[in-house]
């Protein structure tokens, strides 16, 4: 009897559908085109996923950047995961802090696709084991959504609790589901945990920016990782593996396009992941995110920093990029730079949307005169002296010294 192949699950997370900065308005849509961006990755995660026949599609949460998103946005998401269901994918949508209203009784963003019973489709907003059964097998998927303090506030003996002791006790609440998740387990089947929280030794991003409502920071070991064959996290934007070179991984998918330009040098993508019990592996997969580019130009020894700032931005990849550019100059430049000139030639060279041109201005040196003891001279001398570092030539100091000494003699006659 042949062994049961591994079941495939495509992982992505922190989509934020609805980000529009660094945006220009798109006609067709009335939309940022950074919202298409973002739409345009999950058709690419959707695409990837009906052409290399996924069993499951698990998101780990945080669909729209807002708890509140507009029609267009939510028909948006709906249109990929309605594909998705078409093509028979099972699909499990984790309700991350971005999707959770700020009071329990409001719907998420996600609640929708349970409430219509679109098929193939599993909303998880609790602590549960959610048991799917694939083409090639049986699929254990334990759910923990966001850790919200709402949980606890809703017992009288938490609410004068400090903030300090919510977390520490909200972490050791959830620490204590996911064991008891674990104990749910079919041990003779496959079992991934999804969740949306901070896992102790990630590396953050721009999460910490976009961050709705506190953050509880979970320790490695109370993932319980014995119990799992692989730990689909989201919330945290940088892709990475928390537990690298043993088992299970314990990765977070990161977020499938830039949000700004911290992110500007980092991968972006999903992980494809072929699940077997015991013998679990995954890789990640790239997208084509949006580039972001960032020039920094030293311009102080140039006569015209015009002209040397085009010429070194010519040897930058701006093309289709989100462009932002730092300028160096001396004070007595800034009246030689033109932005606007600079600004259209980063258009021309096909840069999707500039984000700033700023310069930071220095003092001009100050020249030297070469004095050691700059008193015992006269002031006559001090001011041929100066003329002479200014780098003027004699005929012409002849003739400012001329016109300095007209100047000097009324002064000279009253102090006398």
């Amino acid at each position: 009897m042949s062994a049961q192949p591994p079941i495939r699950v495509l992982h992505f997370a922190d989509l934020h559908l609805g980000v529009e900065t660094y945006g220009r308005l798109d006609p067709e849509t009335g939309l940022s085109r950074r919202v298409r961006d973002f739409a345009d990755r999950l058709a690419e995660i959707v695409k990837y996923a009906i052409q290399h026949e996924a069993d499951v599609v698990i998101f780990a949460g945080d669909a729209f950047k807002t708890r509140d998103p507009n029609a267009t946005l939510q028909r948006a998401f709906a249109r990929h995961i309605r594909a998705l269901s078409r093509a028979g994918i099972h699909t499990v949508l984790l309700a991350g802090n971005h999707d959770m209203p700020l009071i329990e009784t409001r719907a998420t963003s996600l609640d929708i696709f349970g409430v219509l019973e679109v098929p193939y489709v599993t909303v998880a907003l609790d602590e549960r084991v959610h048991r799917i059964q694939t083409p090639r097998g049986l699929l254990q998927v334990a759910t923990v959504p966001w850790p919200q303090r709402a949980r606890l506030l809703r017992h009288e003996e938490h609410r004068s609790r400090a903030p300090e002791e919510l977390d520490a006790l909200l972490e050791q609440i959830i620490a204590q589901e996911i064991e008891r998740l674990a104990s749910e387990l079919d041990p003779h089947a496959p079992a991934i945990l999804v969740a949306h929280f901070s896992v102790s030794g990630a590396r953050f991003g721009t999460e910490r920016n976009v961050l709705l409502g506190s953050d509880v920071i979970f320790k490695l070991s109370s993932l319980h990782l014995s119990a799992w064959d692989y730990v689909a996290l989201g919330h945290i934007h940088s892709h990475q593996d928390l537990n690298p070179g043993r088992y299970p991984a314990v990765v977070y998918a990161g977020s499938p396009e830039r949000v700004d330009f911290s992110e500007a040098d980092e991968q972006k993508g999903f992980c494809w992941v072929e699940v077997a019990k015991g013998a679990t592996q995954w890789r990640f997969v790239p997208l084509p995110a949006r580039a972001m580019v960032s020039v920094d130009l030293d311009l102080t020894e140039q006569a015209d920093p015009t002209d040397a700032a085009l010429r070194a931005l010519e040897r930058h990849p701006v093309k289709d990029a989100i462009v932002r550019v730092r300028l160096h100059l001396r004070r007595d430049q800034e009246s030689l730079l033109d932005v606007q000139r600079i600004e259209q030639a980063l258009r021309q060279a096909g840069a999707e949307y500039v984000a700033g041109i700023h310069y930071e201005l220095q003092a001009a040196p100050r020249s030297r005169l070469g004095l050691e003891r700059p008193e015992q001279l006269s002031p006559e001398e001090l001011l041929r002296r100066y003329f002479r570092s200014k780098g003027e030539d004699e005929q012409r100091i002849e003739a400012l010294m001329a016109l300095a000494r007209e100047l000097m003699q009324p002064v000279a006659a009253s102090a006398r």
